[in-house]
């Protein structure tokens, strides 16, 4: 039970828990030494500092996936252009025919339905998780996207 509330506690922290547990009570032994990890201490504090709370702006944005997109200028505007997409994907879907068709409640109408659904939340969270950043491009390119995707499918316009 201990171990696992420990495991729980590395996975929440978001990257972190990458670093070794500290070994418990019961484990150790008189004949083993023990073990001061200054390095992985700096590593944390590194860690965390590169961790945005607040909104920042700045093409040097880890989003999504470790070192995407990197510092690299151009790749920035690339994963811009892509959440820009998938935000105006979500309204589509969110408002596409497939989704509140009614007219044929066959099994495969439902599991197109279904499939339909299942994507839009795949991209929908997909997109949060890029606004969870907290870089102020992303926020800014996310609203853009589904407020245009709104105008396009939602507002009849």
């Amino acid at each position: 039970m201990d171990g696992m509330m420990g495991h729980g506690k590395d996975h929440n922290m978001g990257g972190m828990g990458m670093m070794t547990p500290p070994p418990s009570p019961s484990s150790s032994s008189s004949s083993s030494p023990s073990i001061s990890m200054p390095s992985d201490n700096n590593n944390m504090m590194m860690l965390m500092k590169m961790m945005h709370t607040t909104f920042y702006w700045g093409h040097e944005a880890e989003i999504l996936f470790s070192g995407w997109p990197g510092s690299n200028t151009g790749m920035y505007v690339l994963s811009l252009f892509i959440f820009f997409i998938l935000a105006f994907l979500v309204e589509w879907l969110q408002r596409s025919f497939l989704v509140g068709s009614r007219v044929d409640n066959g099994v495969v109408s439902r599991l197109l339905r279904t499939l339909v659904h299942a994507l839009r939340m795949v991209l929908a969270y997909f997109v949060m998780l890029a606004v969870m950043s907290f870089n102020a491009g992303v926020f800014v390119v996310v609203v853009a996207g589904h407020a245009l995707g709104f105008l396009f499918f939602g507002s009849r316009v």
